[in-house]
């Protein structure tokens, strides 16, 4: 043995020898292979790999040098070409303090092992198999191709999507079966959105095809054109009370202070309209979309929009006592001082929407998402907050501030 080897192994020696516990010892171990690992190389290598190997230090510096976390190692065959990594204590891999699992290497599996998810809180069991086999270019195939490496949970190993799990049953069922079930087109939109996410090209033209085929029905109905509204808005106080425009695409118009009264704009797109001040008394508003619109200070009494995407809109202001708005999706809106005294929210998603100081007396929550939503000052008289979703949780959240009076019991 040389005398670097014979010096490398001394050290080694005293350092463990001055660590009682068993634990304590394979962290001298490793501290002092990793301190003394550069006066090794260079020196007498194999003198060093037979001290190690009296040590019994393998396993670990085996299983630290895969990784390259040994200082000065590109390979832990350079001092140890006797260990085989496929003999490594997987339980090393593990911080024992935490039980946390470290950056694992991914590697392929069977096309018909489990796979747990959990979507939003929904839990679903399947197989890669089903997830990668029909939508080959989707996000999920993607997920889980083997190439990637998925953060689990370290209990159940589940892989956690941030995502609502009301849908992802269809989403699997097509996946399974290539089949959509019937249902309402605010449903159907829904389920579009999250196709569009997880980048299933068939599912979202499938879905387009449904929809489709209900809006050409609308198309023929309506009584105007798009061309025809962009003249009469030209004129000062400019009125559609009562008139049919289902289904037009009135995206990016300026329709401030115009009267929609007892319109019918079903599947209408207002997507980035200027609406402010505009009036939607009784209006029947179905399955409309109005992403990133201005309806600041807007008049909705009494309207219909079930199934409506208002995401990222501008709705300071705005009245909507005694509206329908079950199953309407407000992500990320801004109702800051908004009426919804008796407006029915039932299924709504109102996730990082802005109701501060907004008045929610009588309205109607059940199954409705508040997720990190911000209801400080909101006036919530006469509501129950536990037919939410995940109340208990929800009131424990700091972004939500709900002043005790007014909480019914």
């Amino acid at each position: 043995m040389g005398r670097n080897g014979i010096l490398a192994y001394e050290r080694i020696t005293a350092r463990i020898a001055d660590s009682p516990a068993k634990s304590d010892r394979r962290r001298a171990t490793i501290h002092t292979h990793e301190n003394c690992s550069s006066e090794c190389i260079g020196g007498d290598t194999a003198a060093a790999a037979a001290a190690a190997a009296e040590l019994r230090l393998p396993a670990v510096l085996g299983s630290l040098a895969q990784w390259k976390v040994v200082a000065g190692f590109s390979s832990s065959s350079r001092l140890f070409p006797h260990l085989n990594p496929t003999q490594i204590d997987p339980s090393l891999l593990r911080d024992s303090s935490t039980r946390r699992p470290v950056m694992e290497s991914p590697e392929p599996s069977s096309s018909s092992s489990p796979v747990l998810l959990n979507i939003g809180g929904k839990q679903y069991a399947t197989t890669i198999e089903t997830l990668t086999q029909r939508e080959p270019n989707s996000m999920l195939a993607a997920m889980f191709s083997g190439r990637h490496t998925l953060p689990r949970h370290p209990d159940t190993g589940m892989v956690f999507v941030d995502r609502d799990g009301k849908h992802f049953r269809h989403v699997l069922n097509w996946l399974r079966d290539g089949a959509v079930p019937a249902m309402s087109e605010s449903e159907y939109q829904q389920l579009l959105r999250e196709a569009e996410y997880y980048q299933l090209l068939g599912l979202a033209d499938c879905l387009n095809e449904k929809l489709g085929w209900k809006k050409d029905e609308i198309f023929s109905e309506a009584e105007l054109t798009r061309k025809d509204v962009i003249k009469c808005i030209q004129s000062p106080r400019v009125r559609f009370r009562g008139v049919n425009l289902s289904g037009l695409d009135l995206s990016k118009l300026d329709l401030s202070e115009v009267d929609f009264s007892y319109a019918c704009i079903k599947n209408a797109n207002f997507n980035s309209a200027y609406l402010r001040k505009a009036k939607f008394r009784l209006t029947e508003a179905t399955c409309s979309s109005f992403q990133g619109a201005n309806l600041h200070e807007c008049e909705l009494i009494g309207a219909n929009l079930e199934g409506s995407v208002l995401d990222k809109a501008n709705l300071q202001s705005v009245n909507l006592q005694d509206a329908c708005l079950k199953q309407c999706c407000f992500i990320e809106t801004d109702l800051r001082s908004a009426h919804l005294q008796g407006a029915n929210l039932v299924g709504a998603n109102l996730s990082g929407a802005n109701l501060e100081g907004a008045n929610l007396k009588g309205a109607k929550l059940a199954g409705t998402n508040f997720e990190c939503a911000n209801l400080q000052r909101a006036y919530l008289r006469e509501v129950d907050l536990r037919e939410t979703l995940n109340w208990k949780w929800r009131l424990s959240t700091s972004n939500m501030i709900l002043p005790a009076p007014t909480l019914v019991a």
